[in-house]
């Protein structure tokens, strides 16, 4: 067990993190975290100095939930085709939150795009990590364009995620998903 200070530090990243995620950074201000935690405002700046520093222990979070993700996909398969599937079937089991909320990670980089550039390089993090990823998983394939299939997956995924959270479809975003699992598996016979 952690420490009253790391218990309270991580209650305060969680809570930011649900509301960064549902109303926006811009949107969220000290005061929603506090009323979600029951962590009184002043004693933030014990653990924080600034909303950025809260920012980029979310985005910390985030980086460290999605690469265990990728390992989880990593040890699914030896096969690259599979370990993308299982990492589309991590968009597919995350449905309820999409069709609410839009992608996490998609809907930070867009608001802060117009933000300072360390706002916008450190809300980038997961996707560059998840884009590297994508694209080792294309180059086993054998593709030699594997950057470019890793940014046009990470794009549809994200027009994906759009799509269901604006029409509020989850049949939507399965019928996407398979689609894409359908291109992986095109693009894997083509190598083949």
């Amino acid at each position: 067990m952690g420490t009253k200070g790391e218990n309270n530090r991580t209650r305060i990243i969680e809570a930011a993190d649900q509301l960064f995620y549902k109303h926006g950074y811009n949107q969220t201000s000290f005061s929603d975290i506090a009323d979600i935690t029951g962590i009184p405002r002043g004693n933030f700046y014990y653990y924080f100095k600034t909303k950025d520093d809260i920012l980029a222990a979310v985005v910390e979070t985030r980086v460290k939930q999605y690469r265990e993700a990728l390992v989880t996909c990593d040890n699914a398969s030896d096969n690259p085709g599979k370990r993308l599937h299982a990492f589309l079937d991590i968009m597919a089991g995350s449905e309820d939150s999409v069709v609410d909320t839009g992608c996490p990670i998609g809907s930070l980089c867009v608001e802060l795009a117009k933000d300072t550039e360390a706002l916008q390089t450190k809300s980038r993090e997961v996707f560059v990590l998840l884009r590297d990823w994508m694209s080792r998983q294309f180059e086993e394939i054998g593709l030699v364009d594997a950057n470019d299939k890793a940014m046009d997956l990470l794009s549809r995924m994200q027009g994906t995620a759009l799509m269901a959270c604006t029409f509020k479809d989850s049949a939507y975003l399965h019928r996407s998903v398979g689609d894409l699992k359908n291109w992986i598996n095109n693009l894997v016979l083509s190598e083949s």
